[in-house]
């Protein structure tokens, strides 16, 4: 098909993988990067998310490395579009500026990886594409730690999911609260809690997520009940207490 060029691998087990970004030096290198990969077989590169959504629509993909600044429609762009797909591919966005990372969390990237690309940053970036892809198998009894960019002082940091004791609404935004501190990003709860579930996290009130890895206690006083976290006491609303006496039954998934 014209307008994107395609690479065919003699492995059936491995990745097929899109790259996307409007400067053929970056696609040449990525391009390169990726075939040092055993896990990576067949190889897409386009010059534009146009060309990136035709290809999307010829055959299946696991995983789209992509640009985020480009002219017409930007990869961020791009990832709300896929992320509307019913089998979507995997995101890890590849740029020089670090400004998007909060916004590629709430499009659900599997990671954000900063030009100019080191071999063992985009080694760490696949580990992490297969490691989602392999969500649904029995295998090690934890669940992937996961990389929240967050924004302080204009600055952008990172912190990791398992060091978020809880997070609350505030309005489309959730605040998260570690031992360190708090941090508000621009995702709602309701978001947070589907994406967490696996991890631990559990919905003790409409504007509550706790993490049971967390939890020092669960305690009844006044007929309600309440679940005590190192640094504070959260309240269990009547609506959400059947769901978290059913969620502690289970065996923990742990993180930490």
């Amino acid at each position: 098909m014209p307008g994107f060029d395609a690479e065919p691998s003699g492995q059936n087990d491995s990745l097929t993988a899109l790259v996307v970004d409007d400067e053929a030096p970056a696609l040449a290198e990525m391009r390169f990067l990726l075939e040092q990969d055993p896990r990576i077989g067949r190889i897409i590169t386009t010059s534009s998310s146009t060309e990136a959504l035709k290809a999307l629509e010829s055959e299946p993909i696991d995983v789209v490395f992509s640009d985020i600044s480009m002219p017409g429609l930007d990869g961020m762009a791009l990832a709300r579009v896929i992320a509307r797909f019913a089998q979507r591919p995997q995101i890890v966005f590849v740029t020089a500026y670090d400004e998007h990372a909060v916004d590629a969390f709430a499009v659900n990237a599997t990671d954000y990886v900063m030009k100019p690309v080191r071999h063992e940053r985009l080694t760490e970036a696949i580990r992490r594409v297969v490691a989602q892809l392999r969500g649904n198998e029995p295998a090690s009894s934890t669940v992937e730690d996961e990389t929240i960019p967050v924004e302080l002082g204009g600055v952008t940091r990172f912190i990791n999911r398992s060091e978020i004791r809880y997070a609350q609404a505030q309005g489309d935004y959730a605040r998260l609260h570690t031992a360190s501190g708090s941090h508000l990003v621009r995702i709602p709860l309701n978001t947070l809690e589907e994406r967490w579930e696996s991890a631990g996290f559990v919905r003790i009130h409409r504007s509550t997520l706790v993490s049971t890895n967390h939890m020092k206690e669960v305690r009844l006083e006044h007929g309600r009940f309440v679940v005590v976290i190192e640094g504070a006491e959260l309240q269990v609303s009547r609506r959400h207490t059947r769901n978290l006496r059913e969620r502690l039954l289970k065996p923990r998934t742990g993180d930490r």
